[in-house]
């Protein structure tokens, strides 16, 4: 019988346990200040106090009364080069999965439900301009991410000013270090490992005056562990940022070239007899081999952003986007392609004011995402395209307006703001008799948002927030691999609530973030699948996403003499036990079921050393409990435990700088999927990720 590592009950008293301890180790350590303020107290600096710009708060992080957490170009980079899931996965609440090479999704706080394909109920901006299109999706795997230099998650509703989204806002940015001496910087990089991986990339960073610019080539191959698992990218990006005294304006452009081959989902059975093996043929379909399945994807994407001064209260932004793919993907039962052209605009007037000692900011403004998408789908004649079967056109916009107000006073932080949302969806199918259009309309929803504050003696922060969600069904569960338009198919609505608290104690050595959240989902949107493997999506009913997220991180040693300079531990934790609260299909009641493609528990841990000479290690473990591969919760994916290392030497040779690393990756040789198909018809449920497997490269920089 699968069940919750930690059952309710004993749950309650790990809440009640954390909060007591924190209460102790604040008054200790107020204590311990108060008795040393006489004496000299070496304050570290590894907890420093960065400025965040989730929901334009502008704040510290400690001060920032929201479920948002930062991860700096060190974090990203810890383990993996050239993918975000490593880094991303340390943070309490997010799950990133692949299912093969460069075949990601993302999910927050449970997301995965509606997500067993790519990054949807997920909104992502890049330096403020919105990556994700009207269709409701997001290519995160087209971002070379040597790009990132830290980026901002925030978990749960994004009611007011990011509109519609359930899951969260993924905020990517980019800034320029104007602080390197010369006004040219070259870095190189290459790097190899398991399983034929090939990287390399160069970039060339400009910086004078009040422009700066960077532009990077860059190029990933493998072979992959799998059967039909190879891949490769080609990207080159260019980004620049022009700031004068009233004026920031911010350009983003690139190229990606996109290629990977999709093995498919296998059976238990033929897992543990080959992990390998790609999905096998059957009396009825071909295999993935056999096909060619794979993603041929081509993106030009250009954003303009500019941010203008007016006066000393009054500022503007607004940003255009502009992109288009063209898009191919031989499968096993047809090869569709797909032509999209995506729109997207933002705009935004704030008002900034101080009154005595508190501070009022007021933001208004919208957004619209706009989609165009031709839609063809041929049969698949062993990876070649064949008698066409449907050609459709698609038109889909989602757009929002918001008001947020913001007051600051003493110790004290109140946010107030809601959004009204709407959408519009069109689509004809050339291959029908008729001809007309098929019109179908989102109703204007409105999603509120409440927030308060306060900041205990600079050390910690404790905030209630109250919201309510909307997420509407995205182009590809309208429009899934079924090939039918789903137009009954209803936006999911959700209310929750949160308290959360985070800060540092012991003189900054110890950083907290505790966050207990309770949310209910109305019309939660879940795959189904055909007997021929095609999928199609329904509403199911309600589902009750109550968490409880954790993240810790102490810096446990520090010497400038010594061989070992710094040690630093972290902790994060995710419980989640989710249920369906009222689900009927047909004749299957799965009320009080657990929720499907959600693990109850995650748990990882960092370790973090730097040695003399500049040498340095990150080591990293992660539990995952039984994850339920049905709505039915007739089979689980196994627990699994995940081992990572990297290391390092990082040296200046006069003006060059040269990082030279090893790495590896599930150390423990796990059998998992790192990528589960739920629901999957003929159980081909795992998607069995890379054995123990290594990596090493250079990077120099002049």
């Amino acid at each position: 019988m699968h069940s919750c590592f930690v059952n309710l009950k004993k749950n309650f008293f790990v809440r009640i346990s954390i909060v007591i301890a924190l209460v102790i180790s604040f008054y200790i350590d107020t204590v311990s200040a108060q008795k040393n303020d006489s004496s000299e107290v070496v304050i570290v600096t590894l907890f420093e106090p960065v400025i965040l710009h989730s929901y334009y708060y502008n704040k510290a992080w400690k001060e920032l009364p929201a479920p948002v957490t930062r991860l700096d170009s060190k974090q990203i980079q810890d383990i993996a080069t050239t993918s975000l899931l490593p880094s991303l996965n340390t943070v309490p609440g997010i799950r990133m999965e692949q299912r093969s090479p460069e075949s990601f999704r993302l999910s927050m706080r449970g997301s995965v439900l509606r997500a067993p394909f790519g990054v949807r109920d997920v909104k992502v901006y890049w330096n403020s301009l919105p990556i994700s299109d009207g269709g409701g999706n997001t290519y995160l795997n087209l971002i070379n991410t040597t790009q990132i230099n830290s980026l901002e998650v925030i978990k749960g509703n994004t009611a007011s000013m990011y509109g519609a989204g359930i899951g969260g806002v993924l905020l990517l940015n980019t800034t320029y270090n104007g602080s390197y001496p010369n006004k040219n910087k070259y870095t190189a990089t290459i790097g190899g490992g398991s399983f034929g991986l090939l990287e390399e990339s160069v970039n060339w960073q400009y910086h004078k005056g009040k422009f700066a610019s960077k532009l990077v080539q860059s190029h990933e191959q493998s072979n992959g562990y799998r059967q039909q698992s190879a891949s490769r990218k080609d990207n080159i990006t260019y980004t620049a940022s022009y700031k004068t005294q009233k004026n920031t304006i911010d350009l983003i452009a690139f190229y990606t070239d996109q290629y990977y081959q999709t093995p498919g989902g296998i059976t238990l059975a033929q897992m543990q007899q080959n992990p390998t093996q790609a999905r096998a043929a059957t009396n009825t379909l071909p295999g993935a081999v056999q096909q060619k399945t794979a993603i041929y994807n081509k993106t030009p994407f250009i954003g303009l952003h500019e941010v203008y001064t007016i006066n000393q209260t009054f500022s503007a932004e607004a940003a255009l986007v502009y992109n288009h793919t063209d898009f191919e993907n031989p499968f096993i039962t047809n090869y569709e392609t797909r032509s999209e052209t995506n729109w997207n605009a933002t705009g935004k007037l704030i008002y900034e004011h101080k009154y005595a000692n508190a501070e009022f900011k007021w933001i208004n403004g919208g957004e619209i995402l706009s989609n165009h998408a031709t839609i063809e789908d041929d049969g698949n004649r062993k990876g070649v395209r064949d008698t066409v079967q449907f050609k459709d056109k698609v038109f889909i916009k989602q757009w929002f307006l918001f008001s947020q107000a913001q007051i600051s006073s003493g110790n004290w932080t109140f946010q107030l703001g809601a959004s009204a949302n709407g959408g519009d969806f069109r689509y004809k199918r050339w291959t029908d008799v008729s001809n007309g259009y098929t019109h179908k309309q989102t109703d204007v929803v409105v999603m509120p948002k409440f927030t308060i504050g306060y900041n205990f003696n600079n050390k910690f922060t404790v905030f209630g927030d109250v919201s309510r969600g909307f997420s509407p069904p995205a182009l590809a569960e309208i429009r899934a691999s079924d090939r039918q338009f789903n137009t009954t198919l209803q936006p999911e609505i959700s209310w929750s609530e949160e308290i959360g608290i985070k800060g540092g104690l012991f003189h900054r050595l110890l950083t907290f973030d505790i966050n207990l959240y309770r949310m209910r989902l109305q019309n939660a949107i879940v795959l189904r699948n055909n007997t021929n493997s095609t999928t199609y999506y329904v509403n199911a009913g309600e589902t009750k996403q109550d968490g409880l997220e954790v993240y810790l991180k102490y810096h446990l040693y520090h010497s400038n003499t010594a061989i070992v300079h710094t040690v630093d531990l972290t902790n994060s934790y995710s419980y989640q036990p989710y249920k369906f609260n009222s689900y009927q299909q047909g004749s299957n009641n799965y009320s009080g079921n657990s929720l499907t493609g959600v693990p109850c528990n995650v748990n990882t841990s960092g370790l973090n050393i730097t040695f003399k000479k500049d040498f340095y290690t990150h080591l990293s473990y992660t539990h995952t409990s039984s994850t339920p591969l049905t709505d039915a919760n007739d089979a689980y994916a196994n627990a699994y435990h995940l081992l990572q290392f990297k290391g390092g030497w990082q040296v200046w040779i006069k003006k060059v700088f040269i990082d030279i690393y090893i790495g590896g990756d599930n150390l423990l040789n796990e059998h998992y999927s790192l990528g589960n198909d739920i629901n999957a018809a003929g159980k081909r449920f795992y998607n069995p990720a890379a054995t123990i497997n290594f990596f090493s490269g250079c990077k120099v920089s002049w």
